[in-house]
């Protein structure tokens, strides 16, 4: 299971000209699975991602989560983090889970994080997405859990 998680000042997600979710500060997590993935991992990929210390305390570390800070998350399906990209030049999606799959994993997982960050919001699975978000930082951090 793969988070690309990005700080951010602001973030939405579009779908048909319609916002279906959208944060002011918070988190942005990318979110990719992969052909081994399931759904015992969905605890540990929320927790790591609802306590990453990405916000910085009264020192200037970066000793704060999310959920200590009090901002949202918005977790966004991304089906091509879990491309396999070693060789040639067009991405392979061998390693992927598939969509079915995948699907049942993002809804379970979605679950999961409204019961650890009730105010949750998510970008819509097998839908194009236009998602826009403002990287407060730059600050992005890959988090895999297996």
């Amino acid at each position: 299971m793969i988070g690309l998680l990005q700080r951010v000042t602001s973030a939405s997600v579009v779908v048909d000209n319609e916002v279906v979710g959208s944060i002011g500060t918070g988190i942005v997590v990318l979110v990719g699975f992969q052909a081994a993935d399931n759904e015992a991992l969905i605890p540990r990929f929320v927790e790591r991602i609802s306590t990453f210390r990405v916000f910085s305390d009264g020192n200037g570390k970066m000793n704060r989560s999310v959920v200590e800070q009090g901002g949202g998350i918005l977790w966004v399906p991304q089906f091509t983090l879990a491309a396999d990209t070693n060789s040639g030049r067009r991405p392979s999606f061998s390693t992927a889970a598939e969509p079915t799959r995948a699907k049942a994993l993002f809804s379970e997982l979605a679950s999961r994080a409204l019961v650890e960050h009730p105010t949750s919001q998510f970008g819509q699975f097998g839908a194009h997405m236009q998602v826009a978000l403002t990287n407060n930082g730059p600050v992005t951090f890959w988090i895999e859990v297996s």
